[in-house]
């Protein structure tokens, strides 16, 4: 999808700088992809503490289960 954007040449620089990426659009997409991924694991960490877990629940037998 094109789309015109107006971004800030000192942000891009370093982009370019610390991704290693080539171009606008290959920097901008590694730049949007990392920020999804935060944002998802910030998420994952905000449960840490509200799920309730089974002290009694044995992972390593559930491996040699058969189906």
């Amino acid at each position: 999808m094109a789309t015109n954007l107006a971004l800030d040449q000192e942000l891009l620089d370093r982009a370019f700088r610390v991704s290693g990426e080539p171009t606008k659009k290959a920097a901008v997409t590694r730049a949007l992809q990392e920020f999804i991924a935060r944002r998802e694991q910030k998420r994952v960490a905000e449960l840490f503490g509200k799920l309730e877990w089974d002290s009694g629940y044995d992972y390593k037998a559930e491996r040699g289960r058969k189906l």
